[in-house]
């Protein structure tokens, strides 16, 4: 089906994959639901492939509170059914990814147009799928965040995860020192496998901090990007070099302590952040950090490792994978 929106005509019928309350992956519940045609400044997408984040399993559990009945899922890709009034920038048949607040554990989704861009020939919808939002993510870290140059020493947390894997093909690629942290050795050579230069394996050392500044003859890092949480974060800060910089932007060990702005001062004169992407990838930069992103991925700069795929049925099933640490790359769902 290929339409101009025109007025509030339910046009699309969907399967979504609801949540009623916050809690386990148990709570997930098919339904159909009714999509209007777009209004103005909306477009409508059919799935092929939605991507799976830790952002989804806060929001599930209600770390990040969302308005119940919900339907999660914060990526997607596929082609556009139809567009709103005002739409110029895509058509019917376009293939596009998208980011957004919610909604893509579905069929499919009306969804802002601002937060979509075009997918193009050399990228399949899997892969625009499996990392449109962590390469995102990623383009932000190291393009953004924090200005990452081939002088420079990194350490990336979960190295062999769905954002870890970029991020450290992409330092790689600007030609950084890439310390990664993972906790087993098939993941430590995964992380060696895209790049990095030497892999600590948290479950085999007292101190991530003290094997950090033996890789680096006692310096430490000028940034960590650490998207673990409470678990690491006082050996991510005990990691850095003087003037270094602390980049959190996980929570899979739940969130960080309370920190005093002296305590940076005496570890160096560090300097902390905590960055959300939906600032950084607002409408008026997501064209151009997408454009990056499919460079990189085209260039081969960057390649996806899709280590699942699920039907979206069994979301419940994919939630507990990603939940329980012991995936490596991308998980894709399949609607």
């Amino acid at each position: 089906m290929s339409i101009r929106a025109g007025p509030d005509k339910k046009a699309f019928m969907s399967k979504a994959a609801f949540i009623d309350a916050h809690g386990g992956p148990e709570v997930f519940a098919f339904r159909d639901r009714d999509l209007p045609t777009p209004g103005p400044g909306q477009i409508t997408m059919r799935h092929s492939a939605i991507g799976l984040n830790f952002i989804d399993i806060y929001q599930r559990q209600g770390l990040y509170p969302v308005s119940m009945p919900a339907i999660l899922g914060s990526e997607a890709a596929g082609v556009v059914e139809a567009v709103g009034p005002d739409i110029e920038q895509f058509r019917p048949g376009d293939r596009v990814a998208y980011i957004g607040a919610g909604g893509a554990y579905a069929e499919r989704a009306t969804i802002p147009a601002a937060m979509a861009a075009h997918i193009p020939d050399g990228v399949s919808d899997d892969i625009a799928a499996a990392v449109f939002l962590k390469g995102l993510t990623v383009e932000m870290l190291v393009n953004q965040v924090f200005p990452l140059r081939a002088d420079h020493a990194c350490l990336v947390y979960a190295a062999a995860g769905g954002v870890g894997t970029i991020l450290t093909q992409w330092a790689k690629h600007i030609g950084a020192q890439v310390i990664g942290v993972v906790g087993s050795e098939e993941k430590a050579a995964l992380a060696k496998s895209h790049g990095a230069d030497n892999v600590i394996i948290r479950t085999k050392t007292d101190s991530i901090a003290g094997e950090v500044r033996r890789i680096t003859n006692g310096r430490g890092v000028d940034v960590v990007y650490d998207s673990v949480g409470a678990a690491t974060f006082d050996a991510s800060l005990d990691a850095l070099a003087m003037r270094g910089h602390m980049v959190t932007f996980g929570n899979a060990s739940g969130p960080v302590p309370a920190i005093s702005p002296l305590d940076l001062s005496r570890r160096g004169s560090l300097s902390l952040t905590r960055p959300t992407l939906f600032h950084y990838a607002t409408p008026d930069r997501l064209p151009d950090m997408a454009k990056t992103l499919f460079n990189k991925i085209e260039e081969r700069a960057v390649t996806a490792n899709i280590s699942h795929r699920f039907n979206l049925k069994d979301i419940a099933k994919a939630h507990c994978l990603l939940e329980s640490g012991e995936s490596t790359g991308a998980i894709v769902l399949k609607p």
